[in-house]
C-alpha cells in the first residue's frame, strides 16, 4: 500500500481536506471516516451514478484506473472499493492549480501510450500500464524530458492516498487507533523498532 511514513502533521492536513469534501452530496461510494450522519445532505441519499464535476467522461475511466494501479485491491479493498477516483476529481475541481497540469498529464498518458504500443492508456494490459508509469514513479527509472509528468504523477499520488487513508475503508485498513476506545493510551508496539525500519518501503 501507498502512503506509508506520513507524519502528524500530514495526517491533520489530509483530514481536514478531506472533512471539507465530505459534504458533497455527489459521491456515490467515497464516504469521510469521519461523517456523521446526514453530512453530505439531509436526506443523505447517493446519487446511483457518480457524475464527474471536472473530469470528462473519456479521462474518468484513467483517473479510476491509475488510482487502482497505486492501491490496487490484494487481500484487503484497494482504491476502487474506497471510491478514490471520486475524492481525486471533487479535489482537482475545486484546485484551479490542478486542473490544467492534471489534464494535461492525462492527455500525455494516451498519447505516451499512443508512441509505444500504439494503443490508448486503458487498451493496455496492467503489466503494460504498469511499466508505462515507473519511470514517473520511481527515481532510478527517471527519463530525462519527463519533469512536468513526474510532477502530475505524484500530485495524483497524494490525492490518491489523501483519499483512502481518509475514507471509511482506508481509515479501517490501517486500524486506527482512533476508531477504538482505550482504557489508557496505548504505546507503540514496535518497542524493538522505534523508528520503524522494519516497515516495507512504499510501492509508489
Amino acid at each position: 500500500m501507498a502512503g506509508q511514513g506520513f507524519q502528524r502533521r500530514e495526517i491533520l492536513r489530509i483530514m481536514s481536506m478531506a472533512a471539507v469534501a465530505s459534504h458533497f452530496p455527489g459521491f456515490t461510494t467515497w464516504c469521510f471516516a469521519q461523517a456523521h450522519p446526514g453530512a453530505a445532505g439531509p436526506q443523505n441519499i447517493k446519487p446511483a451514478k457518480y457524475s464527474p464535476l471536472f473530469f470528462s467522461a473519456e479521462e474518468y475511466p484513467i483517473v479510476e484506473r491509475l488510482t487502482e494501479i497505486i492501491i490496487p485491491t490484494d487481500e484487503t479493498p484497494g482504491a476502487r472499493e474506497a471510491g478514490v477516483a471520486e475524492f481525486v476529481d471533487f479535489m482537482v475541481a475545486h484546485d484551479k492549480d490542478r486542473k490544467f497540469p492534471f489534464r494535461l498529464g492525462l492527455g500525455w498518458l494516451n498519447a505516451h501510450s499512443d508512441r509505444l504500443y500504439k494503443k490508448r492508456f486503458l487498451q493496455l494490459t496492467p503489466e503494460q500500464q504498469v511499466s508505462l508509469l515507473e519511470p514517473l514513479a520511481y527515481k532510478a527509472k527517471y527519463r530525462h524530458g519527463e519533469e512536468e509528468e513526474r510532477q502530475f504523477f505524484e500530485k495524483f499520488k497524494e490525492l490518491t492516498v489523501m483519499g483512502f487513508y481518509s475514507s471509511e475503508i482506508g481509515y479501517k485498513e490501517i486500524d486506527n487507533p482512533a476508531l477504538k476506545f482505550y482504557a489508557e493510551s496505548p504505546a507503540c508496539p514496535h518497542k524493538d523498532d522505534p523508528e520503524h525500519k522494519h516497515l516495507p518501503a512504499p510501492k509508489w
